[in-house]
């Protein structure tokens, strides 16, 4: 398919010119049904509306110990830091995130392949999954730099050619999340509205984008309108606690003044009958350890 044609099966336009508009969505937030996988109907019905679900305890102290471990294992490799895949902070130099960390890891690996991840992935979405994208983030404290507003999707539409927000990211806490030391903060059901946003992609515009997101941010008005008619919900809970939330669902984390450091691996599954096309609102797509195009269905 070329850029040309795949744009004429745009279904949520972005990175516009002029006003940005709020977009019904038109594609469901939950695929699969009661049987296909260890969510109930009501856990179901909960994540449809609210668009994410919280699993708490889904990785046991011994588990996040040694995955705790492997984040400190792979932040100090010194050879690792002058891979692409490493993202730093813009002012500090620290390292902010490892992406496609089921490759360099494979304790991390095995991770996105187990049952207690992989079959409410499945589940969600209705179908095989692949991994769309895997990383680590690091927020240390009193040095910690939040994420700005935005939605998962508008990016992995505009610059990956994600079809539609037929996705689910996995967020699991390495450390503990409180309300003061950046958390992510979501708004329940915004899912349901896709946010234009305005201005042209540039090129190569990921090298700058991972480090501090400007195109392919709404703007506050379109925040607070959200915010308004929803609230804002916030991911706290022990280490090891889960969060799975939808592409399209409105999120963003504050800064963390505080001592208390906060990590986590995120997973993120996209359903093999949602594959990647050319990019919707730029020139190139993203390097394959941002956007995976390899679309082989994960097992067990």
């Amino acid at each position: 398919m070329t850029l040309a044609e795949s744009r004429t099966l745009d279904t949520y336009p972005t990175r516009v010119t002029g006003e940005a508009q709020l977009l019904d969505r038109t594609d469901p937030t939950v695929w699969g049904g009661e049987h296909d996988g260890p969510m109930d109907g009501a856990a179901l019905a909960s994540h449809d509306s609210k668009g994410y679900s919280i699993i708490e305890g889904l990785l046991s102290p011994a588990e996040v110990q040694g995955y705790w471990q492997e984040l400190v294992r792979l932040s100090s490799d010194e050879e690792l830091k002058t891979d692409e895949r490493v993202v730093t902070e813009k002012k500090s130099g620290n390292v902010r995130s490892v992406f496609e960390v089921h490759r360099i890891s494979e304790l991390i690996g095995e991770l996105a392949r187990d049952p207690r991840i992989l079959d409410r992935a499945q589940q969600i979405l209705g179908s095989d999954v692949y991994l769309h994208q895997s990383r680590v983030n690091y927020m240390p404290g009193f040095r910690g730099n939040g994420f700005y507003w935005h939605s998962d999707f508008e990016t992995w539409h505009a610059e990956d050619g994600m079809p539609k927000p037929r996705a689910v990211s996995c967020s699991i806490a390495l450390t503990d999340n409180y309300p003061f030391n950046g958390g992510l903060m979501v708004v329940p059901g915004s899912q349901r509205t896709f946010v234009q946003c305005i201005g042209e992609t540039p090129d190569d515009h990921y090298k700058a984008s991972l480090k501090e997101q400007e195109i392919g941010v709404p703007s506050e008005n379109d925040i607070t309108k959200l915010a308004a008619e929803h609230g804002i919900d916030q991911f706290t809970g022990p280490a090891g606690s889960a969060l799975f939330f939808d592409s399209n669902i409105m999120h963003g984390s504050g800064n963390n003044i505080t001592p208390y450091p906060r990590s986590n691996i995120f997973l993120v599954f996209n359903s093999v009958e949602n594959a990647l096309v050319e990019p919707f609102a730029a020139k190139h797509p993203r390097p394959t350890f941002i956007g995976s195009r390899d679309f082989t269905p994960l097992t067990r």
